[in-house]
């Protein structure tokens, strides 16, 4: 089936700068000058909440003091692809370490009501030809996903000896042995020839900074650790029955909130939707996967599907291309694409090709804000829920049950714009408009620390690497690398995440990559007969230049946009933004990474014996 051009308003319908001039001033009284600050670490008595695990109990284990090959910390998508590419080098001594009670990362923690994969499945669950998977459909289930994270670490030889319910404390440079020593919570001192630092994008939970909140009486917990026990039901029977006598609020309307807020609403006796943005949301197609077309599937369909899953929602469809995704996320140069085909593909500048997609942006977003009023009854409520930004300002976000929730009589949605946040919390409940809100239960929807500084999200105290030197020192003011993945003074410590790279659209494809070259650094040590492997000073030095040269502004676009996490909640030029665009492309800079690997001499490291 064709991929058709969707229903957007005509541009002559929009005005644009008016538009425009609409977009700022949501996005100025949104912005709060403290920025990613605004939201904090749990703390004091607000700690036991969010570090324990509310689904699989802790087992005992006497603490270990052991060497090994390599620590992977983490056992989400990053350290399961980490495993897979080190087995593919034939070194099999490495442990997974990861704080949860089991393999999955946010798949594991997220067992909130409707938790889905809200990007294609066939793109996002990586090495599905590798495994013999496939999704049951097209945006799977948490459950699916957590059993599949299982599934790849038994079938790569990580699950028997993964360490989890194992915080890392500090990791520290040992010259003397040339190994890395990583001390955790359960009294482990694990010396590491490698270690790789796999913990994702989402593994640290944020807490808004709402006055009042330790006074609070009632019962509270983040999304990612949510309490079946309290709510009823469980992550794949979402039946929350033990709210039918509850007040609930929920904090925030991003991804997360959009797939809890149906449930909740369904079955709390009362429901206050928290909301201090509004998220662009679009119908969700979810058909269960056609077993003729994944019988059809010829050999390396994945990867096809994914570099057009990069193309269609980053860069640009080639002429002809058909569109294979067909969601919210392609849909800019979905339409793009079909007007040029309907011209005969001209050749545009790419200036002239930006300004087009600008236009089919606010076409888009216009179509999404009539969305809203042909799904909420009530008028006052749906312009609340209107939003009024850029495309990819936000998370682009799909679901069918998300607006008309807003129709039942027992949910309210609250605008807290005005006050950049909720207002305070008290003993009862909460304050909005200063008026106070008695509740049961508060659930935060606020996300995790993706683009806030590095120790905030690593949640490790002390990184210490030659000289003793801070890594929080060595970053302060922002990442200094060797092709994204390693820095000097750092030996034989990887990193893996949005680092000094081209991004790709599909977060495990971007980190798969990452995984390989690392694997390789690491067997080429072995082959060499070397202990560690080193990036020198003048090969990061070149190579941070390198991405100067090549990366893609994005500055106007980001400072124009609301706060978000895309732009740690409205800071110019965020340190850790998550796409810093690589001129050249994905295409690009993986070809660079691989004749970097075929050259004899690997400039830019050293092998240390």
């Amino acid at each position: 089936m064709t991929c058709q051009k969707t229903n957007v308003p005509p541009a002559a319908e929009l005005d644009i700068p008016a538009l425009k001039a609409k977009y700022r001033a949501e996005r100025d009284k949104r912005l709060r000058r403290e920025g990613g600050e605004q939201y904090v670490r749990p703390t004091d008595d607000l700690s036991d909440n969010y570090a324990h695990d509310p689904f699989t109990p802790i087992a005992p284990r006497d603490a270990l003091d052991e060497e090994i090959d390599v620590a992977i910390l983490g056992a989400g998508f990053s350290g399961i692809l980490a495993g897979y590419h080190l087995h593919k080098q034939g070194i099999s001594n490495v442990r997974n370490i990861d704080h949860a009670g089991g393999f999955g990362g946010v798949w594991y923690w997220n067992r909130y009501p409707g938790v889905q994969c809200d990007n294609d499945a066939y793109c996002y669950l990586p090495l599905l030809e590798e495994t013999g998977f496939m999704p049951s459909k097209k945006f799977s289930d948490g459950w699916e996903i957590q059993a599949y994270c299982q599934k790849m670490a038994e079938d790569f030889d990580l699950a028997d000896k993964a360490l989890f319910h194992t915080l890392v404390e500090s990791i520290v440079w040992d010259e003397t042995i040339k190994r890395w020593h990583v001390k955790t919570n359960r009294g482990d001192d694990i010396k590491a020839r490698f270690v790789i630092m796999a913990g994702g994008v989402m593994n640290m939970p944020k807490l808004p900074g709402i006055p009042g909140i330790h006074e609070y009486k009632g019962k509270m917990f983040h999304t990612s650790r949510w309490e079946h026990d309290y709510s009823g039901g469980s992550w794949d029977n979402p039946v929350l029955d033990k709210l039918a006598d509850k007040r609930v609020a929920i904090v925030g309307t991003g991804a997360t909130s959009v797939q809890a807020v149906p449930f909740l609403g369904k079955y709390a006796k009362q429901l206050y939707v928290l909301q201090r943005t509004p998220s662009n949301i679009d119908e969700r197609p979810n058909p269960p996967t056609d077993p003729d077309w994944a019988a059809s599937l010829k050999p390396g369909w994945q990867q096809e599907r994914m570099a057009n899953f990069h193309r269609g929602a980053q860069v640009v469809f080639n002429p002809g291309e058909p569109d294979l995704i067909c969601d919210i996320w392609t849909e800019v140069n979905r339409n793009l694409n079909i007007e040029l085909e309907a011209e005969g593909f001209p050749q545009i500048s790419i200036e002239e090709m930006m300004a087009r997609r600008e236009v089919i942006d606010f076409q888009v977003m216009e179509r999404l804000r009539r969305r809203v009023d042909a799904l909420v009854e009530d008028k006052k409520t749906a312009e609340i829920l209107k939003p009024w930004f850029r495309f990819m300002c936000k998370r682009p976000l799909s679901n069918n049950e998300f607006y008309p929730t807003f129709n039942r009589p027992n949910v309210k949605l609250i605008d807290v714009s005005p006050t950049q946040g909720v207002e305070g919390m008290t003993e009862k409940g909460f304050v909005a408009d200063g008026v106070e809100y008695e509740v049961d239960l508060m659930v935060f929807a606020s996300g995790f620390e993706v683009t806030s500084d590095l120790k905030r999200r690593w949640g490790i105290d002390t990184v210490t690497g030659e000289g003793g030197e801070s890594i929080y020192d060595h970053w302060s003011e922002g990442p200094s690398t060797m092709h994204g993945v390693i820095t000097d003074k750092f030996p034989g410590m990887f990193y893996m995440g949005y680092i000094q790279g081209a991004t790709n659209s599909s977060t495990t494809e971007q980190f798969g990559r990452q995984a390989e070259h690392i694997a390789f650094m690491i067997g080429e040590a072995g082959r060499r007969g070397a202990q560690t492997v080193a990036a020198t000073r003048e090969g990061v030095e070149t190579y941070v230049q390198h991405c100067r040269e090549n990366e893609v502004d994005m500055s106007e676009f980001q400072n124009d946009c609301t706060p978000s996490y895309f732009n740690n909640e409205g800071e110019k030029n965020p340190k850790w933004a998550l796409f810093k665009g690589y001129v050249a492309g994905w295409d690009s800079f993986l070809d660079m990474l691989t004749k970097w690997r075929k050259s004899p001499d690997l400039p830019g490291v050293e092998f240390v014996s």
